[in-house]
């Protein structure tokens, strides 16, 4: 069996958590790179460090992880931040990503929301885009638990998704339920299956 990478995208509650998930119990090695992230912004670890060089120490929390809901309220209202966080923050989750990658066969599933904006695309042999309209993102970010507030200021953040669709080989759109959803899905995965056999 050979290493067949795959990147899965798509905008803030757009659906590709789920996508991952059934990626996942199809016997796909999955990683995300929110978890990445969390990992990377514990106490000692590089991402914590490079916050802190970034915003100072009173951007970590007493025990010296980074204070994520103090951070994400500084970089979703400065577009600079943001812009200086990503630089410092991406290429360690790329790096991590490739440790996993280098030591696995079979279909690898990475599932970053900014994986074409951060310029990672091009590592992949598939790039998946889940899309759904932004109407129905805000709807379904609200209904997970974030106010509708910091829901519009996320979606803001992350732009229209030109550049995400126009960077993705395949736009996969979500815009009805999860079971009108899942047949695409399942084509996707026999195709992956195939791809990594081959």
């Amino acid at each position: 069996m050979s290493r067949f990478l795959v990147g899965l995208t798509g905008g803030m509650a757009s659906g590709k958590s789920t996508v991952a998930k059934w990626m996942h119990e199809a016997g796909f090695l999955v990683v995300d790179a929110d978890r990445v992230v969390a990992d990377l912004y514990a106490p000692g670890e590089p991402g914590a460090q490079a916050v802190r060089e970034l915003f100072g120490a009173t951007a970590l929390t007493s025990d010296g992880a980074v204070d994520r809901v103090k951070v994400a309220e500084r970089v979703f209202t400065d577009p600079e931040a943001r812009r200086r966080l990503e630089q410092a923050i991406h290429p360690l989750v790329r790096h991590h990503f490739r440790q996993i990658a280098e030591h696995a066969n079979g279909v690898i599933v990475y599932e970053a929301t900014l994986l074409v904006e951060s310029g990672h695309s091009e590592t992949f042999d598939l790039v998946v885009s889940i899309e759904a309209p932004e109407d129905r993102r805000l709807e379904w970010a609200m209904a997970r638990g974030m106010d509708e507030a910091a829901a519009r200021a996320r979606l803001l953040a992350q732009g229209d998704g030109n550049r995400r669709r126009a960077g993705s080989d395949r736009v996969i759109t979500n815009d009805g339920t999860l079971e009108d959803l899942r047949p695409a899905i399942n084509d996707l995965i026999v195709e992956l299956k195939q791809a990594a056999a081959d």
